[in-house]
């Protein structure tokens, strides 16, 4: 099997050049796209969006595939003066390479 695509893992309109990368708000599910969503929306959007395209099964029989995104375990925080209860729901990003080095380095992916 191939490497995943750029649209693989970003949505069917999604480019890039030297300088930027381009994904459309339309191919990231859930997101309601408005001309100021929050940049945590967007983070979470987009690596939700990779969650599917970058899977463990896909992981586990693609060679050329390094990333997987997976769930982790919700659990609960208290935060705040009043101690309020927070839901913290976890995405885990997993980073796969041949053991030469314990430093993370975006080109080895």
């Amino acid at each position: 099997m191939a490497e995943p695509t750029l649209t693989d893992v970003f949505g069917a309109s999604a480019t890039q050049t030297a300088t930027t990368i381009t994904i459309t708000k339309a191919d990231l599910s859930g997101l309601t796209p408005t001309s100021n969503n929050t940049p945590e929306s967007l983070l979470t959007a987009i690596v939700l969006k990779a969650k599917t395209g970058l899977d463990k099964t896909t992981f586990d029989t693609n060679l050329d595939q390094s990333i997987y995104i997976d769930l982790g375990f919700p659990g609960f925080v208290f935060r705040g003066t009043n101690n309020d209860s927070y839901r913290v729901d976890q995405l885990t990003v997993n980073l796969a390479k041949p053991d030469t080095q314990s430093t993370i380095d975006p080109d080895d992916y």
